[in-house]
């Protein structure tokens, strides 16, 4: 037979409010792409891990792998933003150490182009006498 009893945890640890795609949302509206970084074309994931506390704030916000050009700087700074939610543990202080995967990806680039075929005049007749239409032209959109 299943056990079908809740479990019970000894510690409560502190959750960011809304939940992970909250948390996703946050970083991708405070996120702001470097400068440096778009000069270079620098695109990349930073790997950041930092202390939480029982009252919801992050400290020690620390870079386990980067990708330069202020790409690590701007990763820290939005962590250092973040705010999660206090937690009660019956006078035990907590302290959570966790990661955030913040994704750097440069604007797409959009390309416009067409192609037309000149050599074929307009209109032209063929072996029954009568005239072909005008040649098509193509366009494409090409984005990265």
């Amino acid at each position: 037979m299943a056990d079908h009893h809740n479990k019970k945890r000894f510690l409560n640890m502190p959750k960011y409010t809304g939940g992970s795609e909250a948390f996703r949302e946050f970083i991708a509206s405070n996120l702001q792409y470097p400068q440096a970084a778009i000069d270079a074309g620098v695109e990349g994931t930073v790997i950041v891990e930092y202390d939480i506390h029982d009252n919801g704030m992050v400290q020690s916000p620390r870079v386990l792998k980067g990708i330069g050009h202020g790409c690590n700087e701007e990763a820290l700074r939005v962590v250092g933003l973040l705010r999660f939610e206090k937690v009660k543990n019956r006078g035990v202080r907590v302290k959570m150490t966790t990661k955030a995967t913040i994704n750097f990806k440069l604007p797409g680039i959009k390309i416009n182009y067409s192609v037309s075929d000149n050599a074929i005049p307009p209109t032209q007749k063929n072996e029954q006498g009568q005239t072909d239409p005008a040649p098509v032209v193509y366009s494409y959109t090409v984005t990265f």
